[in-house]
């Protein structure tokens, strides 16, 4: 099986072996923040990035690669300021975090230098633009708006995971999420 398409969500856990199974790069984003993600995985966002850099837009790892004592970290830091129904619809249980497989990526927008808050007018359309782009690097928007039942997760347009051109094109082309195209 194609190891870019294994299913870690809220009823998959993370494989024992897994980071035995892949090779990890590190790096550095914009920011000067240390980063992790599998090495196609990086080969290829660094494509993404550099084409949409090319279009006038520019994106950078927010957060990749993450370890499950990582996982468990950031749990406990949203949880309190967030609440624990916040973290349900938002941040994965440690074990069962797509971060963990190095092979996601939740990115920001970058404009002179400074990362764009939340509250960024225009946003959205800054994100339908990385959208369309992603099939043609191996990436697909992982969570999508209407399909939570399906995901567990609400949507989350900066939540990037890469799958591989092939795959990528056809669940982008059809609206599925990656659940469905394994049931397929």
């Amino acid at each position: 099986m194609n190891p870019y398409l294994i299913l870690v969500n809220k009823t998959h856990r993370l494989p024992e072996d897994w980071l035995d199974r892949i090779e990890l790069a590190d790096a550095r984003n914009a920011l000067n923040e240390e980063f992790r993600l599998e090495k196609e995985t990086m080969e290829q966002f660094y494509a993404l990035r550099k084409k949409l850099l090319e279009d006038g837009m520019e994106i950078e790892v927010e957060s990749a690669y993450r370890s499950v004592q990582e996982q468990e970290t950031l749990w406990a830091e949203f949880e309190k300021e967030y609440g624990a129904a916040y973290c349900q619809d938002y941040v994965a249980v440690p074990g069962y975090s797509e971060h963990h497989l190095g092979l996601a990526v939740d990115i920001c927008f970058i404009r002179d230098g400074e990362v764009l808050d939340d509250e960024t007018s225009g946003k959205d359309l800054l994100f339908a633009k990385v959208h369309t782009a992603l099939p043609e690097y191996g990436f697909i928007l992982r969570y999508l708006p209407g399909k939570e039942k399906i995901t567990g997760y609400a949507y989350e347009p900066w939540h990037l995971r890469y799958v591989g051109a092939q795959a990528a094109r056809e669940i982008a082309a059809k609206g599925i999420v990656l659940e469905e195209f394994l049931e397929q």
